[in-house]
């Protein structure tokens, strides 16, 4: 496959993804908890998303436009996703580091894995690595800036931009709190991105020498329902971490942005993420094989029970409930029909909105009514209709012989006068 057509098969996935992302994200301000009505954070600007609602469980000053910091690294992160295979091999540029800055150490020609740059990029928070991987993918450092500009137009980032593929601080390198967690949705689609994030550590294989380097996220390291994604802090950002957390098979993610220090970050972000698991759980809407309609069988005193034909399990706020409609289902049917014979589908509505259907199937296998049942049925059907005609015949009888009654009784006083 030539780099063309995986950057547009990539570019297809994606677009794909943020589809689903954008849908949800649209996303239901009516759920929002505003500052001050639910978790007591101290970052001046943060969000909270539960994903597969869309719901924004918390916000504050979501739109904000802030200095990023390493969070920027997530943008680089997409880019080489879309544009290169895990397994291909670039060969580090020279990177001159100020003594403050984030790296792996690397030297000049050595030649990593696009998997083990990435695994630098995102764990270590390694500069060096997204200079290389920005100017190996991009061409030079300003062509992949310019792309990163252009990948977030394309995505709806309307609060970012780019001015340098590390994040470090410098004019016009930007984002906001709602924006890293949609770009992170984005991200998490990528099964390699969520499995790196989940790493306390990890070994570097390639290159010179192997190089163990440990999740600047300790929350991961520490929290066992933590699992990423990615933290940043400059002097000019403040501190900043976009997490996410998953528990029973619910996931939020979180981001928090300027915190005063390292502990004031987690603590937010703990509270954060603590507070969305608390407030969704998984559901079952249908259970497979379990009834829900019957339906009486044709010449016959029998029912037949209709069932599910798979489980559908959604995320919903804990207090909400599913509404079911049945669709199609008759109230009594006839054989022969085989076991799991479709007759009907249960329809799943959440907030108003259809959100997925099941079959309807037979419970059992129904036999055809036997000449006997039928033949029963008719007789019954004809006894009751002579029955009914008799009770209609006996009354005009009784009407008739009341008449005849009243007219001698009216003969028999006329005589008499006339007497």
């Amino acid at each position: 496959m030539t780099a063309a057509v995986r950057r547009a098969a990539g570019a297809l996935l994606v677009a794909l993804a943020l589809v689903s992302v954008l849908a949800a994200l649209a996303v239901r301000p009516a759920t929002a908890v505003a500052a001050g009505d639910g978790p007591v954070v101290r970052a001046p600007a943060a969000i909270l998303v539960e994903p597969a609602t869309g719901d924004v469980v918390y916000q504050r000053n979501a739109h904000d436009e802030r200095p990023v910091a390493s969070t920027t690294k997530l943008m680089t992160a997409l880019l080489t996703l879309e544009r290169e295979k895990l397994s291909t091999t670039f060969t580090a540029i020279r990177y001159r580091a100020a003594p403050a800055e984030s790296v792996i150490g690397l030297r000049a020609g050595e030649r990593l894995t696009v998997a083990d740059y990435m695994r630098g990029l995102l764990l270590a928070s390694a500069n060096d690595a997204a200079a290389t991987l920005a100017v190996r993918v991009g061409g030079s450092r300003e062509r992949f800036v310019g792309l990163m500009n252009q990948r977030a137009r394309e995505l709806g980032l309307h609060d970012t931009h780019y001015a340098n593929p590390v994040g470090l601080d410098e004019a016009g390198n930007h984002s906001s709190a709602e924006d890293l967690v949609k770009l992170t949705l984005i991200l998490r689609k990528n099964a390699f991105f969520r499995a790196v994030t989940n790493l306390p550590s990890a070994t570097l294989a390639t290159g010179a020498r192997p190089r163990t380097i440990a999740n600047r996220n300790t929350l991961v390291r520490n929290v066992a329902v933590v699992n990423g994604v990615k933290t940043g802090h400059t002097s000019t950002a403040g501190y900043v971490l976009v997490g996410s957390a998953t528990r029973n098979g619910v996931t939020v993610v979180s981001a928090v942005l300027g915190d005063p220090s390292e502990a004031a970050r987690d603590a937010d972000s703990l509270t954060l993420l603590r507070y969305g698991l608390e407030r969704y759980h998984r559901l079952a809407a249908t259970v497979k094989g379990r009834r829900y309609a019957t339906a009486k069988l044709t010449h016959r005193d029998e029912r037949v029970s209709l069932v599910a034909t798979r489980t559908i399990r959604r995320t919903i706020r804990r207090g909400e409930h599913y509404q079911l409609r049945i669709l199609g289902a008759p109230r009594e049917i006839d054989g022969p029909l085989p076991a799991g014979a479709r007759v009907g589908t249960i329809e799943v509505r959440w907030r108003g909105k259809p959100v997925d259907r099941v079959a309807l199937v037979t419970a059992r296998s129904v036999s055809g009514a036997t000449v006997v049942e039928r033949a029963g049925g008719l007789i019954g059907r004809t006894l009751i209709v002579l029955a009914a005609a008799a009770v209609a015949l006996g009354s005009l009888q009784v009407v008739l012989l009341r008449r005849r009654l009243q007219r001698r009784r009216r003969g028999r006083a006329g005589g008499t006068e006339i007497a």
